[in-house]
C-alpha cells in the first residue's frame, strides 16, 4: 500500500476481534512509531503493551479514575461506573498506551514534545492499517489524570496522550470524509 493510499483509507476501527496479535507484529507497529519527526532527537514517546491480563492496569486505572471523588464508592451505582469503565480496557486483544515523557533540556521546547509524540501515534496508525489491522486512538479525560499517570510510573510533567486498541477488524471500515484542502489553505506569496 503507498503512503497516500494508506493515509487517505485509514480508518479509526472501534470494534475488533480477540485473535491475538503477535508478538512481532506489535514490535513492528512501534518500531514505526520511533521514526517520526522529533526536534533535538529527544525520543519523548513512551510505550506500554497491555495484553492478556496486562490489560487489568489499565482497567484498574479507568475504575480508580471513575470514582475519583466520588463520597461513597461502594454505593452500587458507583460500582458499576467503575466496573464498566474497568471493561473499556478488554475491547481489544492489546491496547498500546503511548505517553509523552518531555525532555528536561532547556533547550527543549514541550509543546514540541507532545507533537512528536503525536506524530509517532499516526505512525502507529498508518502502519497498523497497512498490515491490516484494525486500531482506535482513544483519548479523554482519563488519559491525562494524575491517578493514570501515577498508575503507569510516569512524572507530573508527562502525560499519557492515549491508548491504541488494536486487533483484527470486525466491521466493515467507515467511508472517509474530509473538506478539500484547499479550503483550509492560505497562499501567501509577497
Amino acid at each position: 500500500m503507498n503512503i497516500q493510499e494508506a493515509i487517505r483509507t485509514r480508518r479509526s476501527i472501534g470494534k475488533v476481534t480477540q485473535e491475538p496479535i503477535a508478538k512481532e507484529t506489535i514490535e513492528q507497529i512501534i518500531e514505526s512509531a520511533v521514526w517520526a519527526p522529533n526536534h533535538r532527537l529527544t525520543e519523548p514517546w513512551r510505550f506500554f503493551v497491555l495484553g492478556g491480563d496486562g490489560r487489568g492496569k489499565l482497567g484498574d486505572a479507568l475504575a480508580r479514575i471513575a470514582l475519583a471523588g466520588v463520597e461513597d464508592a461502594n454505593a452500587p451505582e458507583h460500582a458499576e461506573k467503575a466496573e464498566a469503565a474497568r471493561k473499556k480496557a478488554f475491547r481489544s486483544p492489546v491496547v498500546i498506551a503511548v505517553a509523552a515523557v518531555p525532555s528536561d533540556r532547556h533547550d527543549v521546547i514541550e509543546i514540541e514534545e507532545f507533537g512528536a509524540v503525536h506524530a509517532a501515534v499516526q505512525n502507529m496508525l498508518l502502519t497498523t492499517h497497512a498490515l491490516g489491522l484494525g486500531a482506535v486512538w482513544r483519548t479523554g479525560e482519563p488519559c491525562y489524570h494524575s491517578l493514570m499517570n501515577e498508575s503507569f510510573g510516569l512524572r507530573p510533567q508527562d502525560k499519557m496522550l492515549g491508548f491504541i486498541y488494536l486487533g483484527v477488524p470486525d466491521m466493515t471500515l467507515p467511508q472517509g470524509k474530509r473538506s478539500d484542502a484547499a479550503s483550509k489553505t492560505t497562499w501567501i506569496d509577497a
